[in-house]
């Protein structure tokens, strides 16, 4: 066949299958999304975060018409959960403190974030995103009229974006971090690409992340770093005092270690040697969902003198009789750090570690499980000399064993420390870029 016939073949079965993803794509894309609804409003029989998501749902409307302020400017940030708002929560406040002449939209598609932050005093109307579906999107954006929208990580919601954009109304991810093996890198599934080119500018992470983007073609892009650094040192600062554990790492010399956001896959990793060495180290432990039966469970299995911190709110000084305090209460872990000479954070023998950057902030050597592969602070932390991974219990034995002595576990916090340190300064980006290219 000539060549020049065969390029011509190929150009036209390109733009054949563009034309194709063009006209079937948004209809599959918005079908699926009214499927995951109905999906929703089935579990909502049995699962109680279904349930919440459905009630949060059917009640949006109502919600964002009693709240709303139709004569304001909004900012429209959204969050899929709790996680995602810590990581945009100094952005909110930057802009509360130096743009007040817009108020805040905050919106959560998790249960798990809305319900915990619903009564955020940061923003001026906090709500479930209504489901992606194109008559919703409309409704909603005629009824917020923003004016600005900032989506945090990984919110890439298809028919938001086009009607944003087609609306000519700016768009930014921040805090975005990208890995070869996401769809849009991949051939089968490179239109996802195509919703990218719909946000007016979006910050990443790190270098790795830019070019991946500019390699599928998508360069409105800048490595501004990860605002979470700048969230950590914020909850440094306002860190609450707790007098039990101060009672309790002041009692005795041993070092004190905290397992925070632990798991019981992780308990099976630490306890052992804590168990084995009652007299090395205290323990003080965070489990990351609990009820009174597992609370109970951890005083009785972790094979030391073990109270719950609820015991020691009327009688701080009983921690100084303790090895083993429990927290089972919610809200001071990102507190509790600052009473810690080594963390362990958890999660990291399930779906993936928790906030590694909490611990890190007050400079003590942190370790975590084996799956943090999509973490980058993890694998950062680690080359740094402050982060430590483990993947067994006789890993962990040998670690804790080297890392417990005075000056090597100082030298590794000090790297900790240093490494946040480093990282600071993402707000200050994000803001400068978008308010100087809006002015």
């Amino acid at each position: 066949m000539d060549k020049t016939l065969s390029t011509r073949l190929k150009a036209l079965r390109r733009r054949g299958a563009e034309i194709c993803r063009e006209g079937l794509e948004p209809a599959l894309y918005s079908c699926g999304i009214s499927a995951y609804a109905a999906c929703v409003d089935c579990a909502a029989i049995r699962n109680p975060k279904a349930r919440l998501l459905s009630k949060g749902q059917k009640g949006v409307w109502r919600h964002l018409r009693d709240r709303l302020d139709p004569g304001a400017r909004y900012i429209w940030i959204h969050a899929a959960s709790l996680g995602e708002f810590e990581q945009g929560r100094p952005l909110i406040e930057r802009l509360r403190r130096e743009r007040p002449e817009y108020k805040i939209l905050l919106t959560f598609f998790s249960p798990s974030g809305y319900e915990v932050r619903k009564d955020y005093t940061g923003a001026d109307c906090v709500s479930y995103l209504p489901f992606d579906t194109p008559g919703r999107v409309r409704r909603f954006l005629d009824m917020v009229k923003p004016e600005m929208a900032i989506f945090v990580k990984y919110e890439i919601w298809r028919n938001y974006l086009h009607e944003l954009d087609r609306r000519g109304i700016p768009t930014y991810l921040i805090s975005a971090v990208f890995r070869p093996g996401q769809a849009f890198f991949k051939k089968r599934s490179a239109w996802y690409r195509y919703w990218l080119r719909w946000y007016t500018r979006i910050f990443v992470q790190d270098r790795r992340s830019l070019e991946l983007l500019s390699s599928a073609g998508i360069d409105h892009v800048s490595v501004a770093g990860d605002t979470r650094f700048d969230r950590v040192t914020d909850i440094r600062i306002a860190a609450k005092e707790i007098p039990a554990l101060d009672i309790f790492r002041k009692s005795d010399s041993r070092p004190v270690v905290i397992a925070g956001s632990s798991w019981e896959a992780d308990e099976a990793v630490y306890l052992q040697w804590f168990g084995q060495h009652p007299k090395e180290a205290k323990l003080i432990i965070a489990p990351h969902e609990f009820d009174s039966r597992r609370i109970d469970r951890l005083c009785a299995t972790s094979g030391l003198k073990a109270l719950r911190f609820s015991q020691l709110k009327d009688s701080p000084e009983l921690a100084a009789e303790a090895d083993c305090i429990v927290m089972d209460c919610f809200g001071l872990l990102s507190s509790a750090y600052r009473y810690a000479d080594v963390a362990y954070i958890g999660g990291g023998f399930g779906a993936g570690i928790h906030n590694i950057n909490e611990a890190a902030v007050y400079g003590i050597p942190v370790i975590f499980g084996p799956n943090h592969g999509k973490f980058l602070e993890a694998a950062e932390l680690t080359a740094a000399g402050g982060g430590f991974s483990v993947s067994s219990a006789d890993g962990f034995a040998r670690l804790i064993s080297g890392l417990l002595p005075e000056k090597k576990r100082h030298e590794a916090g000090r790297k900790a420390g240093d490494y946040i340190r480093s990282k600071l300064g993402a707000t200050d980006r994000v803001f400068s870029e978008i308010f100087q290219k809006k002015q």
